[in-house]
């Protein structure tokens, strides 16, 4: 798995490609962690590329909502495939982080918020 990273004014915007299941969760459990070591609070997971997510993925997304929010920030989803979204609606998830269904929406969400 890769994961792309851009910032968008006080939003870092974070771009899985690939599979979120045991094999690149950790990856992005690190990047979430580096941000928010960083003072990055208001995190974008832009799920456009991610065509897979397996519970270890649920158990990184929620540790880095979590994570954003005890330090005044949010970590939101968008873009979320068909396969994906499914995942996070069945597992209550989306009732949990807020989800967008474009990157503009999203961004301007977190930065009227922040």
């Amino acid at each position: 798995m890769e994961i792309e990273e851009e910032k968008q004014g006080s939003v870092v915007i974070v771009s899985p490609v690939g599979r979120v299941d045991g094999v690149g969760a950790p990856d992005l459990d690190r990047r979430l962690a580096e941000l928010a070591e960083r003072g990055e609070h208001s995190v974008l997971l832009d799920c456009a590329k991610m065509d897979y997510i397996s519970s270890a993925g649920l158990r990184t997304v929620l540790i880095g909502a979590r994570t954003c929010k005890q330090n005044g920030g949010a970590l939101t989803l968008c873009a979320l495939q068909p396969d994906c979204k499914t995942v996070f609606e069945v597992s209550g998830f989306l009732a949990i982080v807020k989800s967008y269904d474009t990157r503009e929406e999203a961004v301007a969400a977190q930065t009227e918020a922040g």
